[in-house]
């Protein structure tokens, strides 16, 4: 039954005109009975049930009739109505005819979305350039080469079991190395030829910073460390780089490799500095002790040339012997890591070894536009059938209705204007 038709019949028959009284007639929500206007259908089981009490109603109407002639007041049947509200179910053919009828937000919303997305990452998004690398550290073999060197020329040299291990993450991303490579220069095709990475990454074209130098420096810093990315890779290291411009990329992957070679090179040539000098230090202390020792022997024995038959003389040469014994041997390692510590110095040794150099790369890897202008669509759909719904459940399209929210509202508003303090201090005043 079409609902225009099942509205006349309950205007003709119990003078019911507006949605509001259909609804508590049938027990079901006012919402409901605006879907079946919307749709112009009514549910059949509600059909039936209009069918049953118009039967019911002739009936007594017809036996009121014939007994007591009564006015035609006493004719409509008095019912109990639901204390409760019974939603009607909705099927895909509901959805579907919803959906038909706001075909145009469904089409426009996600139409808008994507060519707005087109728009951002053609001509707006920074395109985003990755040059990779791939090194690992020699540090390890340099002592044991070292140390074979050295027994070539007969000396016995212990290996440094207390070597440093380098940990690349801390380091490549460290303030340090970052600090460093401020004072680099690099070609871009933004800014210029030789340009320092403190002016790319700070002020830019700007004749002038328009802020503290050190301010600069340490925005250059968190700009430096965002650019890097390294994760181990079994006993590797992946090193990855991320810049504006593919040639920039390529180029500050190898000068960051070039400063950790560099800040790697001088950290053990401070340390093998430091080590040389204790040396020295303690070669010309040990070699005094030495003397000292040596000339209280030959002493010794001036005094005393004839030694076999006195054992207190024996045993006292024998103490003086030890203790210049113990400061040769001092003196004789001494020696041998003041020549390992020489060799340590002049060696030639690559502390990062590149498996793999940076390239510059053929494309930006972001943004990745096929995939964003997707995913702009299908959220595009998404809210448009959110919209869809919610104006087909929240609008209000029954002018009873309408006048009864804005009863509501109003309610609502003088409520809470009573609940604020400012206004109950004026009524109390």
């Amino acid at each position: 039954m079409k609902f225009s038709e099942l509205q006349q019949q309950l205007k003709e028959n119990f003078g019911i005109d507006h949605l509001a009284d259909i609804a508590r007639e049938l027990g079901v929500s006012p919402q409901a009975v605006s879907n079946w206007k919307a749709r112009d259908r009514v549910p059949y089981k509600y059909v039936l049930k209009i069918r049953k009490q118009l039967e019911e109603s002739n009936a007594q109407v017809s036996d009121r009739s014939e007994n007591s002639g009564s006015g035609s007041d006493q004719g409509f049947p008095q019912y109990n109505y639901p204390q409760y509200l019974e939603e009607d179910t909705i099927s895909l053919t509901d959805i579907l005819q919803v959906l038909a009828r706001q075909l145009k937000i469904i089409i426009i919303t996600p139409t808008i979305l994507c060519i707005l997305t087109i728009i951002y990452v053609l001509f707006i998004a920074e395109p985003v350039y990755v040059s990779t690398a791939k090194i690992m550290s020699s540090g390890g073999s340099g002592t044991s080469q070292a140390a074979g060197l050295a027994a070539q020329f007969g000396f016995n040299l212990p290996t440094d079991q207390s070597q440093p291990q380098w940990v690349y993450p801390e380091i490549i991303k460290s303030r340090t190395l970052a600090r460093a490579m401020l004072n680099r220069k690099f070609d871009t095709n933004k800014y210029g030829p030789q340009k320092p990475l403190l002016q790319i990454l700070t002020y830019g074209d700007q004749k002038k910073p328009t802020v503290g130098l050190n301010t600069l420096i340490k925005s250059g810093v968190n700009g430096v460390i965002g650019m890097i990315n390294i994760k181990p890779n079994g006993s590797f290291y992946d090193l990855t780089i991320s810049a504006p411009e593919p040639v920039f990329a390529r180029d500050f992957a190898t000068a960051l490799l070039e400063e950790l070679d560099t800040h790697q090179r001088e950290y053990n040539k401070s340390k093998t500095n430091k080590t040389r000098q204790f040396i020295e230090e303690r070669i010309a202390e040990t070699e005094k002790e030495l003397e000292v020792a040596e000339e209280t022997l030959k002493d010794f024995r001036a005094r005393n040339r004839r030694l076999e038959n006195s054992p207190a003389l024996l045993l006292e040469q024998q103490r003086i012997l030890r203790e210049v014994s113990v400061i040769t041997g001092v003196y004789t390692t001494l020696k041998q890591q003041l020549e390992t510590a020489k060799i340590e110095q002049v060696k030639e040794l690559d502390y990062v070894v590149i498996l793999d150099p940076p390239e510059a790369p053929l494309k930006p890897s972001e943004p990745k536009k096929k995939l964003t202008v997707i995913l702009a669509g299908v959220v595009g759909i998404v809210m448009a059938m959110i919209i869809v719904f919610i104006k087909e459940v929240f609008v209000i399209k029954d002018p009873e209705d309408k006048k009864k929210m804005d009863n509501i509202k109003l309610l609502v508003k003088n409520n809470l204007k009573k609940m604020n303090p400012l206004n109950n201090k004026k009524y109390n005043q």
